[in-house]
């Protein structure tokens, strides 16, 4: 009818009418947003997960079988990086696919930590390597800042009143906890009855020359064997410099995983050599060895994105536990060096082998440590170059065992 048609178009106008008010006051109101000074930004969130990895795909990350993909916890995380997260498939394979397409036929090297801490339980050694490493660190701590005594054992060789006074006051740790037990200091040499099952390896301060100099790559390095393989580590890494000086520790029990400042920590999982960052170290003997990994210095130079040489061995395997680099090597290393480092690149779920490609051993004289998936191809070069050396007569037997210490190797 006629009165309802007008009655239509009444409405029609009167909605066109408020959309227009809408449209107007919504303009009006961006554009005060758009310029006005006290507008709150909403700060980017990011999150911990590896953009490469979908959380429901990754091995270690567990859902709990009674969320699903449309619970309202899961259905938020589409407004952070993960979006539609039950329809979407992945742009690329998470990492760990990817290495083992790239790298098939890995070798597994044998374990190098101890099956078990013996009759001692592995929360009260680790207790006693922790504290005896941190006894040290705090003689070294106090020492940091002040001028030091200079000695040398060689041309270059450095040894500082510090690096004694540390050793003496972990000493005193271990021998008030386990009187029996052998240690290896590597400024006081061997001390205790051979007989024992237990071994203990100490650098009171690896990295000597840095902490002369004052530069911020130096440690103090405690690990202990039982029948000469690694049980427990403790490394207290010295970071910051000059006025700032601080600490972190790293500990490692065999078996029980590797940490951080109590955070347990793992090795990176790069895939690529060109992707990857690595530490070496030379020795106070220029022989042909140093000039040996002088060329592998320069090789890895050229295909990674850089070869550091920091000057601190146990330093440098933390590094690699904590996966900041991928790995590192070294010939020419006592027990002392490498004690604690091994193991705790080992718990942080990397690999050790000797340079060769052989099974390690702490009396070894090289070390090749890295995350594992590039051991392979880091052999490619080392094992080689480090065979060359061997048929030149190059001495690579064990650098030292006790006589009479009992081992399992």
């Amino acid at each position: 009818t006629q009165s309802q048609a007008y009655l239509l178009k009444t409405v029609q106008r009167g909605l066109r009418k408020r959309l227009g008010i809408v449209k107007n006051t919504f303009n009006s109101k961006m554009g005060r947003c758009l310029v006005s000074s006290t507008v709150t930004l909403t700060p980017l969130r990011f999150s911990q997960i590896p953009r490469s990895i979908s959380p429901f795909n990754h091995p270690k990350l567990s859902i709990p079988s009674s969320f699903s993909t449309n619970s309202q916890p899961l259905r938020d995380l589409q407004h952070g990086f993960v979006r539609n997260l039950s329809n979407t498939t992945p742009t690329r394979p998470p990492c760990t696919k990817a290495v083992l397409s790239e790298i098939p036929d890995q070798k597994q090297y044998p374990k190098v930590a101890a099956e078990s801490t013996g009759p001692i339980p592995a929360i009260q050694l680790l207790q006693v390597v922790e504290t005896a490493a941190k006894t040290g660190a705090e003689v070294v701590m106090d020492a940091v800042n002040k001028p030091r005594n200079i000695t040398y054992k060689g041309l270059t060789d450095l040894v500082t009143d510090t690096d004694k006074m540390s050793e003496a006051a972990i000493l005193e740790v271990v021998r008030k906890n386990f009187g029996d037990h052998l240690i290896l200091g590597e400024e006081g040499g061997l001390i205790g009855d051979s007989s024992s099952d237990y071994l203990w390896c100490i650098d009171p301060l690896d990295g000597t020359t840095n902490f002369a100099h004052c530069y911020p790559s130096f440690a103090v390095s405690v690990g202990v064997l039982f029948r000469g393989k690694p049980a427990a580590a403790a490394v207290v890494e010295f970071v910051g410099g000059p006025q700032c000086w601080n600490t972190r520790t790293f500990s490692a029990a065999a078996g029980g995983g590797a940490f951080c400042n109590g955070q347990k920590v793992h090795v990176s999982q790069t895939d690529k050599v060109e992707r990857s960052l690595l530490v070496t170290g030379f020795g106070y003997e220029h022989d042909d060895a140093w000039a040996t990994n002088m060329d592998l210095f320069k090789e890895f130079t050229d295909i990674s994105r850089g070869v550091r040489r920091l000057g601190a061995a146990a330093v440098d395997m933390c590094h690699v536990a904590l996966g900041i680099v991928e790995a590192y090597w070294e010939y020419r290393l006592k027990p002392w060096d490498m004690a604690a480092g091994v193991l705790i690149v080992e718990e942080a779920g990397g690999t050790v082998s000797r340079m060769d490609g052989e099974n390690f051993c702490v009396f070894d004289r090289s070390v090749l440590v890295s995350n594992g998936v590039l051991h392979a191809k880091f052999l490619e070069r080392i094992g080689p170059a480090t065979e060359k050396l061997k048929n030149k007569g190059i001495d690579f037997s064990f650098w030292y065992k006790p006589e009479n210490y009992h081992t399992e190797l």
